[in-house]
Order: structure tokens, then sequence, then C-alpha cells
């Protein structure tokens, strides 16, 4: 019974540092379908804080055990590269 609980717990921090993942990654579409980033630093500072948030909660669950490293690695590097992709396609608007 105990591991049961224990599982739902896994699965359900795990479905919340995903559903936090997927509102940073909307944020990072919504950036790269405008490409306003060099006209808004303001949008860049706030993903920024939203990456290290995550990264905290991250952090967070991998010390309660409710998720392994891997899986919170995983979940930050998918992001970081997006981001990256945001910031080439902001470059690239700036060359242009």
């Amino acid at each position: 019974m105990a591991t049961d609980s224990a599982l739902e717990e896994n699965q359900q921090a795990l479905a919340l540092l995903k559903a936090d993942a997927d509102k940073i990654l909307q944020l990072i579409k919504v950036q790269m379908e405008n490409l306003t980033m060099p006209q808004c630093p303001l949008y860049e500072e706030v993903l920024d804080t939203q990456m290290f948030g995550l990264s905290r909660e991250i952090n967070f669950a991998v010390r309660l055990q409710l998720i392994n490293d891997s899986t919170g690695k995983e979940i930050m590097e998918n992001l970081e590269r997006e981001l990256s992709a945001l910031h080439d396609a902001a470059q690239a608007s700036k060359m242009n």
C-alpha cells in the first residue's frame, strides 16, 4: 500500500514539473513566433527567472526522491535546447 502511494506521489510530482516546463515552453514558442526579444529584454529575464525557478523545483523533487536526477536533467535540457533555438533565431533576425 505504501509503495502505491509513493508511486502516485512520484507520478504527481513529475506531472507538475512537466506542466511547469510546458508553461515555459509555451513562453519560448510565443517568443519565437514574434521574435521580439531584441526589443524586449524583459521577456528574456522572465524566461531566465522561470527556468531558474523550475531548476529549483526539480532539485527539490530530486532531493525528496520524487523523481530521479536524470529525469530532472532531461526536462531542463529540453527547455535549454528550445531556449537556445530562440536565441539563435533572434540573432538571425538581427542580421537580416
